[in-house]
């Protein structure tokens, strides 16, 4: 059980707004954050006094200014004042991150995932958090995502069905982590918080209609509009695997699917198109690397794939920005001109040319810096 030195006060609604804009937009003036939040400058100066005092922000320097009077003070956070702790499940590790409140990443570390039941996972979750927030004084809180649906039972999040983990059966991930540490934990969808957290932090900031592609074992994605995260009615929101790209294709998903988005551009659908096993993907990798071309081919046939479905989220949600990641994005750099091309060619005639693609390099960490980012959002 995490014994935290500071404890997380209770903050009211006027005092997370503050800190919340301070958090996302960055060190601001007065006037300009009390103009953001529709505050007077009494209001402000009380809230601002508050929030020093819980140690959660403090004047900076002063911004320069080509007109003549007083420069404004900038208020900034205290960016250590707090820190969070985030992991992302895989079937055989746990990798865990601690950011600070401005969601810079202080310490990392991958932990192998010996036993998958539930009460073992919790334990190591506990474990690794007692031991990775010993050294901050003030733990905020808990995020934990895996590839899996969450849906909430009775004001609970359940992880509903997790293939890699082997959990057949709802479970409750958030009330256990928080029971066996103490400390209030969230639990989501491993691309829902990666989404997040570039949404808020990462390379999306600034961007009010955001999607994030992520290609692995499996894909999914993730969507802001009006500065949203999009999350559907069922919480089922995200699923592109099974996207129909070549419906004439030989080549099937483990669900009989012909040409579908798991056959052709997960990473077991490349292997097996190269004729190697679905768990060879990094064997073909090295083939393609080297110049084979059954490799190659299917290398690039999932870039071809992937530049298809990326223009269908272009076409129907006109993002400002597209964000592709993952563990699988090989087939982008390897053939590129193959994605280009068929983004291009699956655009609608009128669809916006202009939308900024961003192959991002990705680490398992990120992952867990987004479940760090979904615990900021709901501490916060």
């Amino acid at each position: 059980m995490i014994q935290p030195a500071t404890v997380w006060p209770a903050l009211h609604e006027a005092q997370r707004a503050v800190l919340i804009e301070l958090i996302v937009r960055g060190s601001q003036p007065r006037v300009e954050l009390a103009r953001t939040l529709g505050l007077s400058r009494t209001s402000l100066t009380r809230l601002t006094k508050e929030l020093m005092e819980l140690g959660f922000i403090e004047e900076g320097e002063s911004q320069l200014r080509a007109s003549r009077g007083r420069p404004p003070e900038l208020i900034d956070v205290v960016k250590d004042s707090a820190h969070f702790f985030g992991v992302k499940l895989t079937g055989d590790a746990l990798y865990a991150v601690v950011t600070n409140l401005g969601s810079e990443v202080v310490d990392t570390r991958e932990v192998p995932l010996v036993d998958r039941d539930v009460a073992s996972v919790v334990q190591l979750i506990a474990r690794t958090s007692e031991e990775m927030l010993a050294a901050y004084p003030r733990p905020g809180a808990i995020g934990v995502c895996l590839a899996g649906d969450v849906e909430a039972f009775d004001g609970v999040d359940h992880i509903i069905g997790s293939s890699f983990l082997g959990w057949d059966d709802p479970v409750p991930l958030a009330r256990l982590v928080s029971q066996a540490t103490g400390l209030p934990a969230t639990v989501s969808n491993d691309v829902q918080a990666l989404t997040a957290a570039h949404h808020w932090f990462g390379v999306g900031v600034g961007r009010r209609s955001l999607v994030v592609i992520a290609v692995g074992a499996g894909s999914g994605s993730g969507i802001v509009v009006a500065d949203d995260l999009v999350t559907g009615a069922h919480a089922r929101q995200g699923k592109i695997g099974h996207i129909i790209i070549d419906a004439e294709g030989d080549r099937r998903c483990p669900l009989g699917h012909r040409g579908c988005a798991g056959a052709l551009v997960s990473m077991p659908g490349i292997a097996q198109n190269a004729g190697a096993g679905a768990n060879d993907y990094a064997e073909v990798l090295e083939r393609a690397r080297g110049g084979d071309e059954r490799a190659s081919a299917a290398f690039r046939d999932a870039a071809t794939s992937l530049g298809a479905i990326t223009a269908q989220f272009v076409n129907v949600l006109d993002p400002e920005k597209v964000i592709i990641t993952g563990e699988g994005i090989d087939m982008v750099e390897l053939a590129r001109g193959r994605f280009e091309q068929s983004y291009s060619d699956h655009l609608d005639a009128r669809a916006a040319r202009d939308v900024e693609i961003d192959v991002h390099a990705f680490q398992f960490a990120h992952y867990a810096w987004g479940a760090a980012i979904t615990a900021i959002r709901a501490r916060v």
